[in-house]
């Protein structure tokens, strides 16, 4: 090897170097080429049913509902059923995608007896899965002064999937009432004024059985050893205490007025309780009970029948029953509205000392032209 050999080696050498270097740069640009039309080979299928799948479940997923709803799925439901329920409370095309999502879920409604709330903005895959996945809402039932029961059990049974008779005939068999202790006509004594929870699917046994629970936890061994040192049961008391919360609002007077009518049953007098009257009338508007009224017939009316009347005039509460059990002894056998019309009544031991009492009731009456 001469001279100019060696002088040219290098530089042949960063020659090759150069056209390998331009040589790998074209294979990789080629490469990157062929790897982002693979991609978008592979890609595009992709996005496309993405995209029809996007458009598909877009009814499902992104309306809403306009309001919340609770709907009934009854047993033995159809597919006609719920669609037609769902139409009740939703627009069409809303009820039409919750119903097909619905579908869709694998669920049929017969299995689904129950209510379900779908609260406002859930979109119809998401009522659908309450419909088909979710809890049952609970029902809450109100019980506050009912002087009715019987015209009340309807708007019980409102409430439920069962007929309004099959709640009557369990009020009405005396065997199931003597587990509480009370005959038919005293179950208003079991309902006492509470709220009270259950499911759209509850049975007429299962809300009897939940608010009778209520009322024997209240009547335990102590309240029932008090009622038995006034001589009386609790569905006795009961009734007292019904007659008691229509005398009064006044929560401060009711163990008195409870008191007077338990020294007037234990003398042997007949109670006369002007809202006894208006029971047996079934008319709850009277302002003024006349001599006219105090004939009226039946067994409710404690003006001519002596003793307590077969059950209570109105549901009552806790706390009237206990202002009564705590109550303390008295003398009072008579008692009156005031005159100042406050809701409170002046008491009297004597028959003289009423009278005069009501001849003051009676002068206000008049002056205010009360018939």
């Amino acid at each position: 090897m001469n001279i100019s050999d060696k002088a040219n080696k290098p530089a042949d050498k960063k020659k090759t170097q150069s056209k390998i270097s331009k040589g790998s740069g074209i294979r990789s640009v080629k490469k990157d080429k062929k790897g982002r039309l693979r991609w978008l080979w592979i890609s595009a299928p992709v996005i496309t049913i993405a995209a029809i799948i996007l458009i598909v479940a877009a009814p499902y997923i992104f309306t809403s509902s306009a309001k919340a709803a609770i709907i009934r799925i009854p047993p033995k439901a159809t597919e006609n059923n719920l669609r037609d329920t769902l139409q009740r409370y939703f627009d069409p095309e809303y009820a039409l995608h919750t119903f097909e999502a619905f579908r869709k879920l694998g669920r049929t409604p017969a299995e689904r007896f129950g209510a379900y709330e779908i609260p406002e903005g859930s979109s119809p895959l998401q009522a659908a899965r309450i419909l088909s996945r979710g809890k049952q809402t609970e029902i809450t039932l109100t019980i506050n002064g009912v002087r009715e029961l019987d015209s009340f059990l309807p708007r019980i049974a409102g409430k439920f999937s069962f007929p309004v008779d099959s709640l009557r005939a369990i009020l009405a068999d005396s065997a199931f009432m003597q587990r509480f202790g009370l005959t038919p006509e005293q179950a208003p004594a079991l309902f006492l004024n509470d709220s009270y929870r259950f499911f759209w699917t509850a049975s007429p046994k299962d809300i009897v059985e939940k608010i009778g629970a209520n009322y024997n936890r209240f009547w335990n061994e102590t309240n029932r050893r008090k009622a038995a040192d006034l001589g009386l049961s609790p569905a006795e008391i009961c009734i007292i205490a019904s007659i008691t919360d229509e005398e009064t609002q006044a929560q401060s007077e009711k163990g008195r007025i409870g008191r007077l009518y338990i020294n007037r049953l234990h003398k042997g007098m007949r109670l006369q309780a002007d809202p006894t009257v208006k029971f047996a009338l079934k008319d709850f508007s009277i302002k003024r009970v006349t001599k006219a009224h105090l004939s009226a017939p039946g067994p409710y009316n404690t003006y001519q029948v002596a003793g307590l009347p077969p059950g209570p005039i109105r549901t009552t509460s806790t706390a009237t029953l206990r202002e009564i059990l705590d109550s303390k002894p008295s003398d009072d056998l008579y008692m009156c509205a005031k005159e100042d019309f406050s809701g409170t009544h002046n008491f009297a031991s004597t028959f003289e000392e009423h009278k005069e009492n009501a001849r003051r009731y009676q002068q206000a009456l008049d002056e205010r032209g009360i018939k």
